[in-house]
């Protein structure tokens, strides 16, 4: 029996959602971070939820049932590195899992961002959390890496909420 992993499937633009329930209703485990924002039309505002990461979801299956996974309408493939499916380990779920129950505002990044200060959040509903501050334009961001999928989040957090931790050196 091989063991259960979560894979990281792509799906057609605007799908996941459509995906994520069509493979719910054949058994598999799945999991798509959603999160809400609040979009301005001419006319009004609206609050809308959409996918955390465009065009993946994660799908909990072994290797052999990758194939059956992909006949849903809207799957297009699992996402390779190196030649090798890409995998996410349940802790790094469980970070993209607690920093959307917080409901504080993210953003993905996918490109290469050069290592900051190591911080440790100190305060909030992130608390203990771990990761880089990085700077763009006006905001200070923190940065928490996905390394699974390749994929940076990005959440605006007040610097007095950081701490610098020590990083010793040999």
């Amino acid at each position: 029996m091989q063991e259960m992993k979560w894979y990281v499937m792509y799906t057609t633009s605007r799908a996941e959602k459509k995906v994520a329930d069509r493979l719910r209703e054949r058994g598999w485990e799945v999991y798509l971070p959603i999160v809400e924002e609040l979009r301005q039309w001419s006319d009004r505002k609206k609050k809308v939820q959409r996918a955390l990461f465009n065009g993946y979801v994660f799908v909990k299956t072994n290797r052999n049932q990758l194939w059956e996974c992909l006949q849903v309408p809207g799957a297009v493939k699992f996402v390779h590195f190196s030649g090798q499916h890409a995998t996410i380990r349940e802790e790094e779920l469980e970070i993209i899992k607690r920093v959307i129950t917080t409901g504080v505002a993210v953003e993905t990044d996918g490109s290469d961002i050069e290592p900051g200060e190591k911080v440790q959040v100190m305060g909030g509903p992130l608390q203990n959390m771990t990761g880089e501050v990085i700077e763009r334009g006006n905001k200070d961001y923190f940065l928490i890496r996905i390394p699974g999928i390749y994929q940076n989040m990005l959440i605006t957090i007040e610097r007095k909420f950081l701490q610098v931790i020590e990083t010793h050196k040999a």
